[in-house]
């Protein structure tokens, strides 16, 4: 999740507004297939948010330590945990300050949900990549995924499906929409809550930097990584830059070869 008020706002509601079980089912598959043919054993999820992937992998017999800069997706994520029944570390840690709380090297980085947009400079997103790689084993395995910029940029799609939930009596409405700017964009969400039959809303924003596949590949490279592969989704389909959903990455740290560090 990014570093700003939005998603800790949201961090509430985020549960709801995210069909965990369809992601889960979707997205597990690959990123499970790609920790067992990097061998990876010990994984940090970047930008966390509720821990849902983490804890997933947890359930998979994976050592697992998720961060998220917001401290509500954080304590969302140990409830989570908790009701699960799987140990898991999470810890508040926002995006160039993870070598501060890591004691040993993971072997496996995952950033998802199109977390790294939240980082408005180029010398903030080189940063967090370098401290990526910082907490990596030689050889280890870096998993971003984005949107495909290149494709929503041009065409300035601004509304995204409307997203809801139903618990009892209680209903709630995510709808999410973008302000294109000259270089950023505004992503806005508005949360409608029903509840004793009367509705009320709260509206928050932040401010994201579109990430194109050019300027990732070349600070992937600068940070320390090599053999950057890109994909347009989780079925890990070629990225075709004018027609994919996602830009995923998966690229390794400069060095060697996971398998061989502990």
């Amino acid at each position: 999740m990014s570093e700003n008020g939005l998603w800790e706002n949201l961090s509430a509601d985020y549960d709801r507004f995210v069909d965990w079980p369809a992601r889960l089912k979707r997205e597990m598959p690959t990123l499970e297939r790609v920790l067992q043919e990097h061998q990876a054993r010990r994984v940090l999820d970047v930008a966390c948010g509720t821990g849902h992937h983490a804890i997933a992998l947890a359930q998979r017999g994976y050592e697992v330590l998720g961060v998220d800069a917001s401290a509500g997706m954080i304590d969302r994520a140990r409830e989570n945990a908790e009701a699960a029944g799987v140990t898991a570390g999470f810890e508040e840690a926002s995006f160039g300050a993870l070598g501060t709380g890591v004691s040993q090297p993971f072997h496996a980085v995952l950033c998802l949900g199109n977390s790294l947009p939240s980082l408005l400079s180029e010398e903030a997103l080189l940063g967090a990549l370098a401290d990526m790689a910082g907490v990596l084993v030689p050889g280890g395995v870096l998993f971003v995924q984005n949107l495909n910029y290149d494709r929503v940029w041009p065409r300035r799609e601004r509304f995204l499906p409307l997203e809801s939930f139903r618990q009892g009596e209680e209903e709630w409405l995510f709808l999410r929409f973008v302000d294109f700017h000259q270089r950023t964009l505004t992503f806005n969400m508005v949360v409608q809550h029903k509840e004793d039959h009367l509705w009320s809303y709260t509206a928050d924003s932040t401010e994201l930097r579109p990430i194109f596949e050019d300027d990732l590949l070349r600070l992937l490279e600068r940070a320390g990584f090599v053999n950057s592969g890109l994909y347009g989704d989780y079925a890990l389909h070629a990225y075709e830059r004018d027609s994919s959903g996602d830009l995923i990455v998966m690229t390794e740290k400069r060095g060697g070869n996971c398998n061989d560090n502990v």
